[in-house]
């Protein structure tokens, strides 16, 4: 009886003892994962701190290179993700693209906005469009890209306030250098409610050849029906300020009645493109 007991009271003894090696083993893996996971969050931390850092290097070195400070990195950052917004929101406007717009009547529209800046393109909105404005560049033989350029570079030389909506060249192609919702500095006192197009033309008389003169057409067209104009609502820069522009159609009154009425023509094939679609 006393052997049995004793037996009893060691195998008790070995089952004690199992039992907190159980108990020790389980609260070391536990503890060894509070470990691992206190080390993930570290690591974590760690490269999130090295991406911070490395994103503000980045900021400084860009900063650098073009002569900003930080403010105005910042400045031109936020800029340049509005721009990235609006081209896909509104260069010319809410819906669609260029081939979008191909559909709709318009000719093809490269969209090449400006740099957000003072001297042409200061971001200031347009509430309302009521007018949609023709000028001529006075510069014969230059191309609608020659034109935009002219506009950007104004950002660094400071020469003088002047932009556009649109440049139509040579060839007919069309160039958009601010979006529709924004002032261009081309129109005097109606650049609060008027959309301008420079046409490029190829000497001195400012009369545009056919390529040029269709797009112009066409461009004013679609702008209008978009806006809900009329040819009643195109006007020349000489309409507003008795300037000679756009030379050509300003010096040849008749030339500028029949454009007019091209504009209206295309107006109506406008309108049934969009009862096809």
């Amino acid at each position: 009886m006393q052997k049995h007991i004793n037996k009893k009271k060691k195998t008790d003894t070995r089952t004690g003892k199992t039992a907190v090696k159980k108990k020790n083993s389980r609260s070391k893996r536990r503890k060894s994962s509070r470990v691992r996971q206190r080390n993930q969050r570290i690591l974590m931390s760690l490269m999130l701190l090295v991406i911070i850092v490395l994103i503000g290097w980045i900021i400084i070195n860009r900063a650098s290179e073009n002569g900003w400070s930080i403010g105005d990195f910042l400045h031109n950052s936020d800029t340049m993700i509005s721009d990235a917004e609006q081209s896909g929101t509104d260069n010319a406007d809410s819906s669609g693209g260029p081939e979008q717009w191909q559909k709709e009547g318009a000719p093809y529209i490269d969209v090449e906005l400006l740099t957000p800046n003072e001297y042409s393109r200061p971001q200031i909105p347009i509430e309302s469009v009521q007018y949609i404005a023709i000028h001529y560049t006075a510069n014969p033989g230059a191309t609608a890209i020659a034109n935009r350029n002219y506009f950007e570079n104004l950002a660094t030389t400071h020469d003088t306030k002047v932009s556009s909506h649109f440049v139509v060249g040579l060839d007919g192609e069309v160039v958009q250098c601010i979006p529709t919702s924004e002032m261009s500095y081309a129109t005097n006192s109606r650049n609060v409610d008027t959309l301008s197009i420079e046409c490029c033309h190829p000497d001195e008389t400012g009369k545009f050849n056919e390529a040029t003169y269709d797009s112009a057409v066409k461009l004013s067209a679609w702008l209008c029906v978009r806006f809900g104009l009329t040819s009643e609502n195109v006007i020349r820069h000489y309409d507003v300020t008795g300037k000679n522009c756009p030379k050509y159609y300003v010096e040849n009154p008749d030339a500028w009645i029949q454009m007019k009425s091209d504009i209206a023509a295309q107006i109506d094939v406008d309108y049934g493109l969009q009862d096809v679609q």
